[in-house]
């Protein structure tokens, strides 16, 4: 159901993030431009500009400069947010794990971008999954609509006083930050009753010392360690109770920590996360129409992560066929290999992981096709891989 207290136009994604993030009012934004995400900050400083945005934009001098803003205005008690993407959120790995530690939210649009070398500026996930043991929380969005409910949503879960810390949204970079689409922007008053204010339980005041980032010896540090893990185990719930109060209010839902597409009599279940997800629907419901009993279980969260969720819809399936943007090197698929590692102990299903997508290459109903054919070769023949494999591999270029 479509709320009164909204207006629809044909935007750009970066330019509705920016919208959105000028309804939240943060306090303190810091900004330096990396593509894809460039035209986020720039569209911020339009409205810094022009008055639209009440608070302070901060240009940096670097990635890890924009994060250390964030770091001090979550210390002083005030909404921060910045954006970035690629080589920009490795340079601001530092700030970002001590934010975590330290419990001081700030939120992040992670425009996805592959890393170098070699130079490549399209889409894939390693990024921001290298960031993935930080402590930061990462939710994966599939369209413009995905980004903008989630940025709104993401804030109240980061900011809540169990929780307390850092929060990524992240959107594959050029297919959702510069596609337009039909999208509805919400109510300022609306999305900050949403949200509420940000009142941290503590924060740098000259009349109450605080010391923040202090030493730990070995009789502290697990303790401190520990309660990271546990802010972030804590926020799962958190992310399923705001998604379902948003789509209360706003008449949204993309699932809380996952979303099952006809998952219900699957024998076969694509995984995945991204864009990829809204590709992948497209071939289940092809797939369908053939007779065939595939589903879709898109994770939204990344961090933490749906371990509960996935051992719910996975072992009552066959087969699950795990697609990976990212991959850590001689180990697979990130994604893939967590999937295994949720599903340690049940006799179902066989898991298939493939690495897909790497640097922008097309992902296309096809490929589902192609990869489902290579599982039932490999379901009839009895020979599931343990190892992830590299689909659609130029093997001349490989030398092979």
């Amino acid at each position: 159901m479509k709320n009164k207290s909204s207006e629809s136009k044909t935007l750009q994604g970066s330019i509705a993030i920016a919208e959105t993030i000028c309804s939240l009012e943060p306090g303190v934004i810091g900004a330096y431009p990396i593509t894809p995400q460039t035209h986020i900050v720039e569209h911020l400083a339009k409205l810094t500009e022009e008055g639209l945005l009440k608070g302070k934009y901060i240009i940096a001098d670097s990635e890890f400069s924009a994060a250390s803003i964030l770091f001090g205005a979550a210390a002083a008690g005030v909404r921060s947010y910045s954006a970035s993407s690629s080589q920009g959120l490795l340079l601001m790995t530092e700030v970002i794990f001590n934010m975590a530690g330290t419990r001081l939210p700030g939120v992040f649009s992670a425009v996805n971008r592959s890393l170098s070398p070699p130079i490549n500026i399209q889409v894939d996930h390693q990024d921001s999954m290298t960031l993935r043991d930080s402590g930061v929380i990462q939710l994966y969005v599939e369209n413009i609509q995905e980004a903008v409910d989630t940025h709104i949503q993401i804030y109240k879960v980061a900011e809540d006083p169990e929780v307390l810390l850092p929060a990524m949204v992240c959107m594959d970079g050029w297919i959702i930050s510069h596609a337009y689409e039909p999208v509805t922007l919400w109510q300022k008053e609306l999305v900050q009753d949403f949200v509420g204010t940000f009142d941290p339980p503590y924060k740098v005041d000259p009349l109450k010392p605080l010391t923040y980032g202090a030493l730990a010896d070995d009789d502290k540090i697990t303790e401190f360690k520990c309660m990271t893990d546990q802010a972030l185990r804590k926020s799962a719930d958190k992310i399923t109770e705001t998604a379902e109060q948003f789509r209360d209010l706003f008449g949204n839902y993309y699932g809380g920590l996952v979303e099952k597409y006809k998952t219900e009599d699957a024998e076969i279940v694509f995984v995945a996360m991204g864009s990829i997800v809204a590709t992948l629907k497209v071939a289940i419901d092809m797939l369908r129409k053939k007779g065939r009993k595939v589903g879709l279980l898109k994770i939204r969260s990344f961090r933490p992560f749906p371990v509960n969720a996935i051992k719910e819809v996975l072992p009552e399936t066959n087969l699950a066929i795990v697609i990976d943007r990212s991959f850590s090197n001689s180990a697979g698929g990130i994604l893939g290999t967590e999937i295994k590692a949720s599903l340690y102990g049940s006799n179902k299903p066989f898991v298939i992981n493939y690495i897909a997508g790497i640097g922008g290459r097309e992902i296309y109903p096809q490929t589902a096709f192609d990869m489902l054919k290579e599982a039932d070769e490999m379901l009839e023949k009895g020979k599931i891989p343990s190892e992830a494999i590299f689909y659609n591999l130029n093997m001349q270029m490989m030398g092979g």
